[in-house]
């Protein structure tokens, strides 16, 4: 592992209401923390869509303006524009070197775009990506299945406890969340077409 590395972005969306947040670490695949507050969470759309990154963090940029230019090209069609960026990052030669992984989301929709051409769109609507992922994402599956928190208080509680968990996740946290009355809706993402 080479290069700076943004660590951990975990998603939980329910009832219209979609959540994303990520710590603040980055790191050289030495393990030597760089930055404590960066931020590894995006409004895109005008603040219609979240994404966040976790992985190398100039390849995660480069894709985020690859997601960005898909979801204007597709009218804010979230699964549509994560399909095509799936399918241009795996087939476009510069592209497919690039290490990272994105979640994406609305208020409808959540899926994870990996660096294989894969979209997936999780069933329980909670999505993690980097180091501290697997933390994260159990510990947000716990709080969704026997709790009552909203999305927000979820993502922030789960990465609190990835922190305490891995390495390379601190406790500097950015959450962003949009919900369906924030103007997303039907009229920028028609029903189905999720992915994987």
């Amino acid at each position: 592992m080479t290069g700076y590395h943004g660590t951990t972005v975990l998603a939980v969306l329910g009832d219209g209401h979609l959540a994303i947040g990520g710590d603040g670490q980055v790191s050289t695949g030495e393990g030597t923390i760089l930055k404590h507050g960066a931020r590894k969470v995006r409004r895109l759309r005008g603040g219609k869509v979240l994404a966040g990154f976790a992985g190398a963090v100039a390849d995660a940029i480069t894709l985020l303006e690859a997601l960005e230019a898909k979801l204007e090209a597709y009218q804010g069609n979230v699964p549509r524009a994560a399909v095509e960026l799936g399918r241009q990052w795996r087939t476009d030669r510069t592209l497919h070197r690039l290490e990272a992984q994105i979640l994406v989301g609305d208020s409808r929709h959540l899926l994870v775009i990996s660096g294989s051409g894969e979209v997936i769109e999780p069933d329980d609507g909670v999505a993690a990506v980097g180091s501290g992922g697997a933390y994260a994402l159990a510990a947000a599956r716990a709080l969704v299945r026997h709790g009552s928190m909203n999305p927000g208080a979820v993502v922030d509680a789960a990465l609190r406890i990835a922190a305490e968990i891995c390495v390379y996740t601190n406790d500097t946290i950015t959450i962003e969340e949009v919900t369906a009355d924030d103007g997303v809706g039907a009229a920028d993402a028609p029903p189905g077409g999720g992915g994987a």
